[in-house]
């Protein structure tokens, strides 16, 4: 029993840690996904389309859990999609931080 309680708690623990950022490269491949793939109905600029604004300013006052939810999750019967085929949680809670402080613009193309 004892046994039971500490690896629930243990489990319990290791979901509440953030997951580990991606690396640089990563995060270059999320930031294109993002104004790209999302900014064909979020606009471009991430200011709002065919789906609602995503700017720190429209999202003040959403949890950046629920955010990364619906990134990984989708929202059903809407047009929102799931994005965990090309993305794990741990990218989509990065991505939901970015979007509640600015989210970046793609690199410079060289």
């Amino acid at each position: 029993m004892a046994a039971v309680v500490l690896t629930t708690a243990a489990a319990t623990a290791a979901a509440a840690e953030p997951a580990s950022e991606p690396d640089a490269p990563r995060q270059q491949q999320l930031v294109r996904l993002v104004r790209q793939d999302c900014g064909s109905c979020h606009g471009m600029r991430l200011g709002g389309g065919l789906g609602p604004a995503l700017t720190p300013q429209a999202l003040a006052d959403k949890p950046v859990d629920g955010l990364a939810a619906t990134i990984f999750h989708g929202r059903p019967g809407t047009p929102m999609p799931p994005w965990r085929a090309m993305l794990d949680e741990g990218e989509a809670r990065w991505i939901a931080e970015r979007l509640l402080a600015g989210f970046p613009e793609l690199p410079a193309s060289r």
